[in-house]
């Protein structure tokens, strides 16, 4: 089998709500565009992934992807994934690391289509479900955070976090109002979005832990690794860290050299593709760490990690980044929590979530090839 044809549809979305969850997220324009990847082969099947964002207009990357990863992919058998890997990755210096995520997604998408069987089974199945928790914007006041975690608990969702205002008096009493409003037994995370210094830092990382939270995010400077290893010496709760940034496998190894973090993160738009993501879950594994699967910023990307959580032992939920609108696009049918709050294993062969192409059709504003 060999690739013989890779083009990126580029396709309007339009009505985004405005959303925030830190200070350089912010979305006011109510627009974007996504790119449909399509890597097609001589065996008449494709692979498809999204490329892009409600906040990350595939329009920023999609030109560097068909001019500098397509032509390592023409001619090649899609099913040596670990081989095309290796050549993409030095092109992170002049491509975004979502296109070579998009790229990694596609060709799995492939595999599990030629095999008939979903990419969780490809990689080897551990779970058929997993909790889903709620992730909050940044909300307008300390009330508006306890009324939504709630309603959540209410509707049967497995947990919680909070995306705080950032001003650290503040962030401890949204904490506070929101552990008051679901009362002790609920689970709750935050994700202060690197926003503190070490001292304001160490102020909110041990009011949380006296309130029981799960787990405590981001508080320091993505890169701030000596911060992080002091921080987590005075703190119990777990700390999580290494969203970002967007690099691969080789950056978590200083992080768990240096004990800066517990719990290790990642997704397949920014840490480029199913293929590092699991590399790097397998990584925390051996040194007992939990790999938390981050949101992925666009419908097509939470499949992926999706059927990465089937696939690995050492995560716990399934972010769901709220609102709904800024994050869900393009697919037929998307991700949806049951009644108990649990997201399933896909079924169907490759990704094995349908594509909305009467929907990109109408939306198409260009094709690159």
């Amino acid at each position: 089998m060999q690739i013989t044809h890779v083009s990126l549809t580029l396709f309007a979305w339009d009505d985004i709500p405005p959303t925030r969850y830190h200070a350089a997220s912010r979305l006011d324009s109510g627009s974007s565009a996504l790119g449909l990847l399509s890597i097609g082969t001589d065996a008449g099947i494709t692979g498809h992934a999204f490329l892009g964002s409600a906040t990350h207009t595939a329009v920023n990357d999609g030109p560097g992807l068909i001019r500098f990863l397509k032509p390592l992919l023409m001619g090649q058998n899609p099913l040596d994934r670990e081989r095309i890997n290796a050549a993409l990755w030095p092109w992170s210096r002049v491509v975004s690391v979502r296109s070579i995520g998009a790229v990694d997604v596609a060709l799995w998408d492939i595999a599990g289509k030629a095999a008939g069987l979903p990419i969780h089974r490809l990689l080897g199945t551990f779970r058929q479900s997993i909790p889903a928790y709620a992730s909050s914007a940044l909300l307008p006041d300390i009330e508006a955070y306890a009324e939504e975690a709630q309603q959540f608990k209410a509707n049967g969702w497995a947990a919680y976090k909070i995306h705080p205002p950032q001003q650290w008096k503040t962030d401890i009493k949204v904490c506070q109002a929101v552990r008051e409003a679901v009362g002790e037994d609920y689970t709750l995370m935050l994700d202060s979005t690197w926003c503190y210094d070490f001292p304001a830092a160490l102020r909110v990382g041990r009011a949380i832990e006296e309130l029981g939270f799960l787990w405590y995010e981001d508080p320091l400077h993505d890169q701030d690794i000596t911060s992080y290893v002091k921080l987590r010496q005075k703190l119990d709760i777990p700390i999580v860290a290494t969203e970002y940034p967007a690099t691969g496998l080789e950056s978590y190894a200083p992080w768990i050299m240096l004990q800066a973090t517990d719990y290790l993160r990642g997704d397949v738009a920014v840490k480029g593709g199913i293929t590092t993501l699991v590399k790097t879950a397998h990584l925390a594994e051996a040194f007992r760490m939990n790999y938390e699967i981050h949101h992925g910023g666009n419908s097509l990307n939470n499949v992926a990690n999706l059927h990465v959580a089937m696939a690995i032992r050492n995560t716990t939920y399934f972010e769901v980044l709220l609102p709904d609108g800024a994050h869900k696009y393009g697919l037929v049918q998307d991700i949806r929590p049951d009644a108990q709050g649990l997201v399933h294993a896909p079924t169907e062969p490759g990704l094995g979530y349908p594509i909305d192409f009467d929907l990109i059709e109408r939306k198409k504003v260009a094709v690159l090839e």
